[in-house]
């Protein structure tokens, strides 16, 4: 900037006319020389010559892209002093610039002040309060603007839908996609692009599907590829994702920044490392691995993929830091449980003026929930009170579930019930609490508390009371629950609903009917409902049932040991050594592996971690030897170990 400034300077020094300063001013806003720009235009006033209505915006814009809010209102006085504010032009700029400063009440102020309104000045109105989260204020002015006989075009429909996509409205997203089409915005792939994004966000993958496909391959924009890519991220759809990508390199398009965000967050869990890795070889050839949204991300992959040492690899060599990228590494030491580092970051996070916000807080409860650190967690919960983020309802909603995870279900009620304002989260969060730890009547009591309140519960809610039915055995209730989600809430059932069902009848013993109740699914069960009937043969010797159940996962996931193992123990069980022997074979034909489980115990604040045979540790020969004399005393008590340890799998 400090080379460009003198030379536009010396071209425009002595400029002659109005057109020739507005022509300067808005090549520099154009280049991003936004004090350049503001300088021209302060010099524009001082060489006597009178700033137009088409002065104005560009002014307007370098104000607000650099947040000047002094110079903003400097301007905004010229405007005034020069009679423009009540130019719509001018006016419209106005107030899309306070918006960009922050500042949605000025912006209001304006508006309400103008005496003619278009649709572009609606769409900004609209636009400035759904960026400033004023999501009833939205739908108000909407409402104003059809009552005032404006026709809304592509950008209304943007922000309108937008809106709707963030407070997760199916049914407005499909009123608003209507409305669109009777307005004839249907073509344009800007708002096809939103629709495919807001489908997704409400959890309605197939008309974001639907959308995607309806977009002309001549149309199809980056945007349009990112949109549906992130889609498949959001709905941990990784391989759809990769799929997607693949064709769009087929056809010559080029990724951008945005595409290697969505592929990198489709992989972002623990099972996808390998495929994680691919993706940011990726972004290092394309020359995306420096930008600090992509690193962002890196760090995020590797944390949740238990790569620690990779995410602070990443993080080392940051040139910007930015509050995510420290949440997103704390975040990945507190679920490895190392409770020593995850603090000593935290206190680096606020000693580099990067104070933790909710987001902080609440992804550090959620590593504690994974792993049961529940000092860790108490640590927080005090840092809450202390910084004042302690009444915020979504820091307590993770209060909640870290402390039902971590077993003291008792401090999650206390928290619960001490809420003023209790969301469907809050409810929902409890009733799972008190059925993970078994107080399955309290679970279904308190679902009972939350309809009375005229809360609507959703999906999520009915999952929790399905799995306090499983946990309490509750068959008759269960059924109950289940057909209530249809038929008063019109909540269709989900797999995870249909595979608690099938684990509910089969804990009862009822395979055969669990049997029968996959077989009139709406859709094709997946691997946790055939999972959880494999369960149910295990428990009730069921070896035919058990077979069919077993090939089904065979299929669908061929390398994941657990249904070979399973099945194994069924044949091992009835003695059929033949079966055993065909399952071993098919497990080393197909590449399956069992990974040993893993343990981990704190210690004085430091967490260790523990495999099957692992006689790594520093004090591995001390708690062999403990282990061994345990396992002499249940041998000697007439305890047999387990199956699944002697199969040679």
């Amino acid at each position: 900037m400090g080379f460009v400034f003198p030379r536009v300077l010396n071209r425009f020094s002595n400029p002659s006319t109005v057109v020739s300063w507005n022509s300067s001013i808005r090549a520099n806003v154009a280049q991003g020389l936004y004090q350049t720009s503001l300088l021209l235009f302060r010099q524009m006033i001082q060489s006597g010559a009178p700033p137009d209505r088409l002065t104005f915006p560009f002014v307007l814009k370098a104000c607000a892209r650099i947040s000047d809010v002094p110079a903003l209102q400097s301007v905004h006085a010229h405007i005034v002093k020069d009679g423009l504010c009540l130019d719509v032009f001018v006016a419209t700029a106005m107030m899309d610039a306070y918006f960009k400063c922050g500042l949605a009440g000025d912006a209001e102020k304006l508006f309400d002040g103008m005496t003619e309104r278009d649709v572009a000045a609606w769409n900004v109105i609209i636009a400035g309060l759904f960026e400033a989260c004023s999501i009833d204020r939205v739908f108000s002015h909407f409402r104003q603007m059809r009552v005032g006989g404006i026709l809304p075009d592509s950008l209304t429909m943007i922000s309108l839908t937008q809106s709707c996509a963030r407070m997760r409205s199916l049914c407005l997203v499909k009123a608003f996609h209507c409305l669109g089409i009777c307005i004839g915005v249907r073509d344009d792939v800007s708002v096809l692009n939103t629709w495919v994004a807001a489908y997704a966000k409400c959890e309605d993958l197939s008309s974001a599907e639907l959308v995607f496909t309806e977009i002309t391959a001549e149309a199809r924009s980056i945007v349009s590829w990112n949109s549906m890519m992130a889609s498949y991220a959001y709905f941990g759809r990784s391989e759809q994702a990769i799929h997607l990508f693949c064709s769009m390199s087929q056809k010559g398009i080029r990724p951008d920044l945005s595409t290697a965000v969505s592929l990198l967050a489709a992989f972002n869990h623990s099972e996808a490392l390998f495929e994680g890795m691919q993706v940011h070889g990726l972004a290092v050839k394309a020359g995306f691995e420096l930008d600090v949204s992509v690193t962002n991300t890196l760090i995020s992959l590797y944390s949740k993929c238990g790569d620690v040492e990779a995410a602070r690899y990443c993080f080392e060599y940051m040139s910007e830091r930015t509050r995510v990228s420290w949440t997103a590494l704390i975040h990945g030491y507190a679920r490895k449980g190392d409770i020593e580092e995850t603090l000593s970051l935290f206190g680096a996070m606020e000693a580099a003026r990067e104070k933790p916000d909710v987001v902080t807080v609440v992804a550090f409860l959620s590593a504690c929930s994974q792993t049961g650190s529940l000092e860790l967690g108490r640590l927080m919960n005090r840092y809450a009170i202390a910084n004042g983020v302690f009444d915020n309802v979504v820091v307590l909603n993770a209060l909640i579930d870290m402390y039902a995870k971590c077993g003291c279900v008792g401090n999650a009620r206390r928290l619960f019930d001490s809420m003023t304002d209790k969301t469907v989260v809050s409810w929902t969060t409890m009733i799972a609490g008190h059925a993970m730890n078994g107080d399955a009547e309290e679970a279904l009591d308190l679902f009972s508390r939350m309809l009375e309140s005229k809360l609507k519960p959703n999906h999520v809610t009915f999952l929790a009371v399905l799995q306090a039915c499983t946990h309490g055995g509750f068959l008759e209730k269960g059924w109950y629950y289940f057909k209530m989600m249809n038929r008063v809430y019109h909540i269709k059932p989900r797999l995870e609903h249909y595979a608690c069902m099938v684990d509910l009848l089969g804990r009862r013993g009822r395979v055969k009917e669990a049997l029968e109740f996959i077989s009139s699914m709406p859709f094709e069960p997946d691997g946790g409902v055939w999972g959880a009937l494999l369960g149910a043969c295990i428990m009730h010797h069921e070896t035919d049932i058990g077979e069919y159940a077993a090939n089904w996962l065979f299929e669908l996931d061929p390398q994941a040991a657990v249904s070979y193992v399973s099945m194994a123990n069924i044949y091992a069980e009835k003695k059929r050594w033949d079966g055993v022997a065909k399952i071993r074979m098919m497990m080393k034909r197909s590449g399956a592996r069992k990974f040993p489980g893993k343990s981990i115990v704190q210690i004085d604040g430091k967490g260790h971690s523990f495999t099957v045979e692992d006689r790594n540790h520093a004090d591995g020969l001390q708690i062999y030897e403990i282990l061994d004399g345990l396992a002499l005393q249940l041998k000697e008590q007439g305890n047999v170990t387990d199956l699944e340890c002697n199969l040679g799998i």
